[in-house]
């Protein structure tokens, strides 16, 4: 009989005994908050946060703990940015409609870049290279080498960056993922996930830009095209449309809800270094049309090096995965999990695989929601300098996930993937998909 289980908090801090904090990163640059004296702490010993892009997202991730303090924001739209300041706690804020002058201010210390997907490495990009530490919205990424050119920028850079996959700072999707990485169902045969959609080209036809908002600034790295307030806008009439179903600017859900699902399968399955070494587009299964997402859906399956499958047939949950193992069955979703059969759901032991517990390390101590607690880590690794719950490596690992399943609809064939190289094996083709030309001056 399935058991819905949802872990204490008391039991989950048991269960976290004796966890690992994470690899610790070189201090390279720390910024002036951190080097403050412990007596000088005060209103100037915050850390200073602008952010990149405000919308609805943005909005979301403006609860900061008490240490932190916003001072600027960004966007191309000066609408926006005056219904920021034009509110109590804003009245101080600066407002930039060019990010990269805000990047410029010495005052500074980390972004949070909540802009449209196919913004994100160059946001990311110039944010290290500026030395700010970066808090970026998933997916991570509009390419794969996108996405590993981010990485890279934040090593060489000494950057803490953190990507917005909140469920690694949700207790209840940590302790499940534990279960499955310690043998608690067995040695796992299957795993199935969401079967998320793809993007499809842009339609819609030109309306007048309004005045206030920089068109072409929003464009960015992509051909310019007529405004539409429908592509403009990141999803509108529910799930029916906006620029994360349009494949110029985003990955469709396959990156937008994927980019949560996949990162759990792949922290369930310890693969956050690593990958599958095949994905395949099952053409003969396609799920029955409707009505909305006009990309290819026919369902995916990864091959991992163990030989373990990943499905995405539906049977997962879009926020996690279902884990099928020898002695029973582990529902992997947003904040809870489900098991089945003979499943052993006691606490880790010392020896066992303790995954990195993010609520051991945030500046706030107060009851908070899964993204207030996951910007608390970021926070607490900008002071520390140590690895977040999300590091962008394990951003990147997630979201290459989601490339690799677009990619395996529009060649329609089975690719060889070499996670190592990041290349598709013999196919010439498949790895023309890597990257997308970028209109200058937006290039990497």
């Amino acid at each position: 009989m399935a058991r819905d289980r949802r872990i204490s908090r008391r039991r989950f801090l048991r269960s976290a005994a004796g966890a690992g904090v994470g690899a610790v990163a070189a201090p390279t640059i720390v910024p002036s908050c951190v080097l403050a004296a412990a007596e000088r702490r005060g209103a100037n010993d915050r850390i200073n946060i602008g952010y990149i892009g405000v919308g609805r997202r943005a909005r979301e991730l403006m609860k900061l703990p008490k240490d932190a303090q916003i001072v600027a924001v960004s966007d191309v739209n000066r609408k926006r940015l005056k219904e920021m300041t034009s509110q109590p706690r804003g009245k101080d804020w600066r407002t930039y409609q060019d990010y990269r002058e805000m990047l410029a201010a010495d005052d500074i210390d980390a972004v949070i870049v909540a802009s449209p997907d196919h913004w994100h490495a160059l946001h990311v990009i110039h944010a290290c290279r500026a030395k700010k530490d970066v808090y970026i919205e998933k997916p991570m990424s509009l390419t794969i080498r996108e996405g590993r050119a981010m990485v890279e920028a934040a090593r060489e850079h000494g950057r803490i960056v953190q990507v917005g996959s909140q469920q690694r700072s949700t207790p209840e999707n940590r302790f499940a993922c534990e279960l499955v990485r310690n043998g608690r169902i067995g040695q796992v045969k299957k795993v199935h996930g969401a079967n998320y959609p793809s993007p499809w080209e842009c339609p819609l036809p030109a309306q007048p830009t309004p005045d206030y908002i920089d068109w072409d600034m929003w464009c960015g790295q992509t051909e310019p095209r007529p405004y539409h307030e429908e592509l403009y806008l990141p999803r509108v009439r529910g799930h029916e449309a906006g620029w994360i179903s349009y494949r110029p600017y985003s990955g469709g859900e396959m990156t937008g809800w994927g980019a949560h699902g996949l990162d759990q399968i792949q922290w369930a399955l310890g693969m956050d270094d690593s990958g599958p070494v095949a994905v395949e587009p099952l053409l003969d299964r396609v799920p029955k049309d409707d009505g909305v997402h006009k990309g290819p859906r026919c369902e995916v399956q990864y091959t991992f090096r163990d030989g373990i499958p990943v499905v995405l047939d539906d049977k997962g949950s879009g926020g996690g995965g279902f884990f099928e193992g020898e002695q029973g069955t582990i529902a992997i979703s947003r904040g809870e999990y489900k098991v089945s059969g003979k499943v052993d759901t006691g606490p880790i032991p010392d020896g066992g695989v303790h995954l990195y517990d993010s609520r051991e390390n945030t500046l706030s101590s107060r009851s908070a929601g899964d993204t207030e607690m996951h910007l608390g880590n970021w926070l607490h690794c900008v002071r520390t300098r140590q690895r977040p719950a999300s590091d962008i490596e394990i951003g990147h690992r997630a979201t290459v996930l989601c490339h690799l399943g677009n990619i395996a609809r529009w060649t329609r064939r089975r690719l060889a993937w070499d996670p190592d190289k990041e290349r598709f094996l013999d196919d010439d083709d498949a790895n023309t998909y890597l990257e997308r030309p970028m209109r200058a001056p937006w290039v990497i």
